[in-house]
């Protein structure tokens, strides 16, 4: 073979080398890329994204708020949309069929209700939990100056703000003013006693009907109303514009509990309903149970 040809058989070698390495690279390349892919599935589907709806009683609102944000550090796969009413308006927009993961509320009946059915959907079964106990308290604003000095004499207010009869808290004051004979009515059966029917047994008290415990402690702190009922947890926060006069014991109003439990409905996918059994439990540890108590409100033993 003559130089010039060998010359160019070299060229030729080292031209197919540098092919071949590139080519070489670039598979490699691509198979490290796919196996980037692969693990990203994997995480995706150990760690999916969950979306919870839960709605819970108004008083809860700060207290589940802080909860949920500390949950979601340690799980951020899990996203919470929280919606906070009374809990007689909460029952009524998931039977009327709104999406809910799990349902905390401020009364036994609310839940009670849901437990015994409803369309499209239904409490799951050994999910409820008798979670948190409260405490009614009757309130005033600061330097008010009130000549009311404990529930027996409310009358001596001007006005009172307090939540309509289908709002726990409602129901909780309408019980006690049946139980102290101050007003005659059921007090089994609070919700059908009307601001009416309390404002006459008691000399006249202009009542401001509220939908919820926080338009409630709102309009005593504001002081557009002299007087109202809330529970101990509303308190919270409101100490420098809120005075306690009295806090209601049990015998008058019953146990003021708050049962939690996880719903299922038509569009409940499996991975929410494990992830809410998970929440609850936690709810129930000596974490959360701690930031409960810092809100005021007592563990259920």
């Amino acid at each position: 073979m003559t130089r010039a040809g060998t010359d160019g058989a070299v060229k030729e070698r080292k031209g197919l080398k540098r092919k071949f390495k590139a080519y070489a690279g670039l598979a490699f390349g691509l198979i490290l890329i796919a196996g980037l892919f692969a693990g990203c599935g994997k995480n995706d589907t150990a760690d999916a994204d969950v979306d919870l709806s839960i709605f819970a009683a108004k008083s809860l609102n700060g207290v589940m708020d802080e909860i949920c944000a500390a949950y979601t550090r340690a799980h951020p796969n899990v996203n919470f949309q929280n919606n906070y009413d009374s809990s007689g308006t909460l029952m009524a927009q998931i039977k009327e069929g709104a999406k809910c993961n799990i349902f905390v509320s401020a009364g036994v009946a609310q839940m009670d209700e849901l437990q015994n059915g409803y369309d499209g959907g239904s409490v799951v079964d050994g999910t409820r939990v008798d979670l948190l106990n409260n405490q009614v308290c009757l309130v005033t604003y600061k330097n008010s100056g009130t000549a009311v000095t404990g529930f027996a004499d409310i009358s001596k207010a001007k006005n009172m703000a307090l939540a309509d009869g289908t709002v726990p808290v409602g129901q909780y004051t309408r019980a006690a003013l049946v139980n102290s004979k101050m007003v005659e009515g059921d007090a089994s059966n609070p919700q059908a006693i009307s601001d009416s029917d309390i404002s006459k047994a008691l000399d006249g008290l202009e009542i401001n009907s509220c939908a919820n415990v926080g338009a409630v402690a709102s309009a005593v702190a504001e002081g557009a109303n002299e007087i109202g009922t809330v529970y101990y947890s509303d308190t919270f926060g409101y100490e420098n514009q809120l005075d306690i006069i009295e806090k209601l014991p049990n015998s008058l109003t019953g146990d003021v509990i708050y049962p939690i439990a996880a719903l299922k409905g038509d569009s409940t996918t499996s991975d929410e309903l494990e992830t809410a059994k998970e929440f609850i439990a936690y709810l129930q540890t000596d974490e959360a149970m701690s930031v409960f108590e810092k809100y005021h409100f007592s563990v259920n033993e």
